[in-house]
């Protein structure tokens, strides 16, 4: 048993609160241009503000060529006037401050864009300044690539330079060409932009794959994956041994946090797709801190049952507290499709509740709060270059899920002007689902959400209390309580389309449930319900 519990007044910002991630082009056009931008979720922070989240997570608005949509970094200390100036980005950040909200940045430091200027210094030949900045091998023996690796976005992870006849690698796009982290240049360089933003008041960083900023400097191929099937992402087909979770990480990882560690109170979060026992370690230790979160995604990678979800549960908040890391759960991000899409719209609301109930810090995506759901992008539309380079892999994209936000029921939802094409489609369902209607209704799932979030502030056991799964006796029944200072709650999660007597687990004043009554101590869990109870 989890005897581990936290006041919630000792808890940092990051692990009281709940981060709210914005894919800044599909939040808010403030310009009619079909893009959201910078004055548009300035516009729209009191919105966020009302959630009762605690920090606000933009995804890239550096200056970029928008081939990866701002993955692909051309000036890492400017904003790309797409979405506006350094200027409205200070804006932003005062008034985010003043509603007392977090900012956070998506640093991106695996690549840059080819358009940037340390990569235009390094092409024009080994003698450059910055050659060595890039990852750059001879070719094999045949003229081809130097091994085997493959790119996320599928074909080879090498692309020649003609010019000096050497290949570079780049684990995304061509045009997103790898820095070479074993440069100390390129660590100092990458330092210093945290230092830019922290000094312009950011306060956390979600840094962009970190667990491959090394590659084995063997460059040895990888070995095939036995379980890969054609039609399936191309990058599955490699055992990534070489490229990713390599020792070195760890070394450029703790240097990074010693830079957040020279301002007060800042944090970053690393997207890192690994086992937990490979994942854990990111969190470093208290004489080598570096992630503040390594990124649990694996809610999004189970299969919805009970069984499973409480055993992933129970296995990783034992493994936090060995470990002395603080836990946190995604549900959904602008990588991964819609969460009510996958799990399924009965089954909604049981996982929300789950979400801001377990221990450790939730991950909400836009539009998530109101039941977004993917989006059927069709091919002419189609402009997610994961998508575009693997036509015959319908699961590749990601535009299903970066599809603007429903605010109203005007044309385009209210993302954007009537007249205008949005840079993807809206939702043909905006008329019936968006913010405004939403807003007004006691029982929509936006004020489900917010029920939710006050319940946090409420009862301080939702935050920081210990953790401890229940055995409810119904396979479809996923129990656990959260205690803290004599307070009790007890959170039921039916994943099942039929009702369930629990027995003395479902005694207690019930604080919220899913359905939108208040049922009597003891009453049967209905299908498809979540339900909080104080007991």
């Amino acid at each position: 048993m989890n005897e581990q519990i936290v006041a919630a007044g000792e808890l940092k910002w990051w692990q009281r609160g709940i981060i709210y991630q914005i894919y800044p082009r599909s939040f808010q056009d403030s310009n009619d241009d079909g893009v959201g931008d910078l004055r548009g979720i300035t516009a729209r922070l009191p919105y966020v503000a009302s959630l009762g989240v605690e920090a606000v997570w933009l995804s890239p608005i550096f200056t970029s060529p928008m081939r990866d949509f701002g993955y692909d970094v051309a000036d890492y200390c400017d904003i790309d006037p797409l979405f506006g100036t350094l200027g409205d980005f200070d804006a932003l950040v005062t008034e985010a401050h003043r509603l007392g909200l977090k900012v956070m940045l998506d640093y991106v430091p695996n690549h840059t864009s080819s358009d940037h200027a340390w990569f235009r210094d390094a092409i024009t030949g080994p003698d450059s300044d910055r050659r060595d900045w890039y990852v750059w091998r001879a070719p094999a023996p045949d003229g081809g690539p130097p091994n085997n690796w493959v790119s996320f976005f599928g074909g080879p992870a090498w692309t020649l330079d003609p010019t000096s006849g050497q290949y570079y690698l780049h684990q995304f796009l061509p045009s997103q060409p790898d820095l070479n982290w074993r440069n100390p240049a390129v660590r100092r360089a990458m330092g210093d932009v945290l230092r830019f933003w922290m000094d312009r008041g950011v306060d956390g960083f979600r840094v962009d794959v970190i667990w491959l900023l090394a590659e084995d400097d063997r460059f040895l191929d990888e070995p095939e994956n036995p379980d890969w099937t054609p039609g399936s992402v191309e990058h599955a087909r490699l055992q990534h041994v070489y490229t990713q979770d390599q020792p070195e990480t760890h070394a450029y990882i703790r240097e990074l946090r010693q830079v957040l560690d020279e301002y007060d109170d800042r944090m970053m979060v690393g997207e890192i797709y690994l086992p937990v026992e490979q994942l854990l370690p990111y969190a470093g230790t208290p004489a080598q801190p570096m992630v503040h979160l390594p990124f649990n995604f694996h809610l999004i990678l189970l299969p919805w049952h009970a069984a499973g979800v409480r055993d992933f549960a129970d296995r990783y908040d034992a493994a936090c507290v060995a470990a002395g890391s603080w836990p946190n759960w995604v549900l959904g991000n602008h990588d991964q499709h819609r969460f009510k899409s996958r799990v399924g719209a009965a089954q909604y609301r049981v996982a929300q509740t789950l979400l801001l109930t377990l221990r450790g810090t939730p991950t909400v995506y836009y539009g998530d709060e109101i039941g977004l759901q993917n989006v059927p992008i069709p091919p002419e539309r189609m402009v997610d270059p994961a998508g575009v380079q693997q036509p015959d892999v319908p699961a590749a994209s990601r535009d299903p899920e970066r599809t603007p936000m429903h605010w109203n029921t005007q044309p385009n939802a209210g993302f954007t002007a009537g007249h205008v094409e949005p840079w993807l489609p809206v939702d043909d369902a905006f008329a019936s689902l968006n913010v405004e209607q939403q807003e007004s209704d006691p029982a929509s799932d936006l004020n489900y959400f917010r029920a939710l979030t006050r319940l946090r502030r409420d009862h301080p056991a939702l935050v920081g209390g210990a953790y401890v799964s229940e055995d409810s006796g119904a396979a479809d029944v996923f129990a656990f309580r959260r205690t803290l200072d004599g307070e009790v709650v007890t959170v039921l999660l039916n994943f099942g389309s039929a009702s369930q007597t629990l027995g003395d687990l479902a005694q207690g004043r019930t604080l919220l449930s899913s359905v939108g009554d208040q049922p009597v101590a003891g009453a049967a869990l209905r299908p498809n319900e979540a339900r909080i109870v104080l007991r």
